[in-house]
């Protein structure tokens, strides 16, 4: 409920219709209705703050009552609202956290065992097109199949639709998901992800390294494994999509339990082999 006729004062779904305005807004405007929630968290968060403020004053005096204490909270929800469409950082910070931004593994086309969409046909074409120069040239330098190249970027950016983005939405160019790591010395992007302790699923939020280009990142991936010890035993295995993705998986490439089935699955999967 909004006290008062301000135009910008934030209305609190605190019943079902205002609950279903805002299921409503989240399918058709997700981003804005995370935010718009988030702004109702902070205003809820500064009510209470008040009314724990309030509290603390003695409330038996001669001019208490009833109506007063009933003008107090109201007085103490507009204020809060008030602060809150001002804002005092909390909301904001919430919904950067809460932000579904580009997280690694997300799910990609070709791991769908329905018949792929036109819609998806036309998105994994286009990652392929943009990256196959790229992905060729590197692999003649390395010897890692251009497949294997293009399926693991394909896993690791959802086809190019979840690719990693910094808070105020710049490109990491991370197709990979390949985390910054003390050695690294160039840009990064914090970003909430899912890793698996123990078997079970955690989110945290992670450092990952930044490049210029996608060329870059398809660059860097494959020094990568040519120079780290613990990849040794993959390039060893370029003649499989499985024994590859096993190998990445036992040298803790990612910490998901099911991480080489999923990138054997894109590696030869319909899109790729179309390719």
């Amino acid at each position: 409920m909004a006290i008062g006729n301000d135009p910008a004062a934030i209305v609190l779904a605190r019943d079902a219709h205002g609950v279903d305005a805002l299921r409503l807004r989240a399918r058709t405007d997700p981003k804005g209705a995370l935010k718009e929630t988030a702004r109702q968290f902070e205003a809820l968060l500064v009510n209470v703050m008040l009314k724990s403020m309030r509290e603390t004053l003695a409330q038996d005096g001669p001019f208490d009552s009833e109506q007063t204490r009933l003008y107090s909270s109201m007085l103490d929800e507009q204020l809060s609202q008030s602060m809150a469409r001002r804002g005092i950082g909390i909301a904001e910070v919430l919904a950067r956290q809460l932000m579904p931004a580009a997280a690694p593994h997300a799910p990609a086309p070709a791991d769908n065992p329905a018949t792929p969409s036109a819609d998806a046909k036309t998105q994994a074409r286009k990652f392929i097109e943009h990256l196959a120069p790229d992905a060729e040239a590197v692999s003649r330098d390395t010897g890692i199949p251009v497949r294997f190249l293009l399926g693991h970027a394909a896993l690791e950016s959802g086809w190019g639709r979840a690719e990693m983005r910094a808070a105020d939405g710049t490109p990491s160019h991370n197709l990979f998901g390949i985390k910054a790591g003390g050695g690294w010395h160039g840009r990064t992007v914090d970003v909430r992800t899912t890793e698996y302790v123990g078997g079970v699923a955690q989110r945290k939020v992670e450092t990952f390294r930044a490049y210029d280009s996608h060329r870059d990142s398809l660059r860097d991936y494959a020094n990568l494994l040519a120079t780290s010890p613990r990849y040794a035993e993959v390039l060893k295995n370029t003649n499989s999509a499985r024994a590859y993705a096993r190998e990445l998986q036992d040298a803790g490439y990612a910490t998901d339990p099911r991480y080489a089935d999923k990138l054997a699955g894109v590696i030869d999967g319909r899109f790729l082999r179309l390719a």
